[in-house]
């Protein structure tokens, strides 16, 4: 087996502050109570929107939008153990984002897709490690216009995002990379939480 690194290594110093800097953000957001409150209160969202037999719609860029997507396909495949699939889809698909985005304009490829899609009981979550993505803005509007309930997920101090959703939850960090380790550990929870609250979960 090879000898470990020993910690004056250049990678092993870059390891070690990149695993504190998450620690503290996560640090930070187990002592953040009203975002831990408003986690709860979009979970409960989630449940009963699911339960009714509802349906949710989940917006991002980039590493943002590879986020929806992963946290809508543990809804409809699975999470930890079988269950039944639970209605989520993720705005990646490259037709409607390249026609909207050539026709209308990139603020509009989100906005359209939520009007297109949501209904009256709907969740839409909206990503933005910056809340000032114009076109998660613009699909914040639709959700509102589609009596949808809206989710933002965000970082520092919420950018243009902050206060036009029904929930927010805004996560600590001071770079992308560390708001969206915690948005998607929320997500993962989020997942964890519908189980439990749908009676899907297994026996512990």
């Amino acid at each position: 087996m090879p000898a470990a690194e020993e910690p004056s290594h250049p990678q092993a110093q870059s390891l070690a502050r990149s695993l504190s800097d998450a620690a503290l953000a996560l640090d930070a957001l187990r002592s953040d109570a009203p975002t831990l409150d408003a986690a709860r209160r979009a979970a409960e969202r989630l449940v009963s929107t699911l339960g009714a037999g509802g349906k949710v719609l989940v917006c991002g860029n980039g590493g943002s939008l590879c986020d929806a997507a992963h946290f809508a396909e543990e809804l409809t495949g699975r999470f930890r153990a079988d269950r039944r699939p639970l209605a989520a889809l993720a705005c990646a698909d490259a037709g409607h984002i390249t026609c909207t985005a050539n026709d209308y304009g990139f603020d509009h490829v989100f906005a359209r897709w939520v009007l297109a899609l949501a209904r009256p009981g709907d969740c839409v979550i909206l990503l933005s490690t910056s809340g000032n993505s114009q076109n998660i803005l613009l699909a914040a509007h639709a959700a509102r216009d589609a009596r949808a309930t809206s989710i933002a997920m965000l970082g520092k101090a919420g950018g243009k995002l902050a206060g036009a959703c029904d929930l927010e939850l805004i996560v600590p960090g001071n770079t992308s990379d560390r708001i969206q380790e915690l948005h998607m550990l929320l997500l993962h929870w989020f997942v964890e939480a519908v189980e439990k609250g749908l009676g899907l979960a297994p026996a512990s």
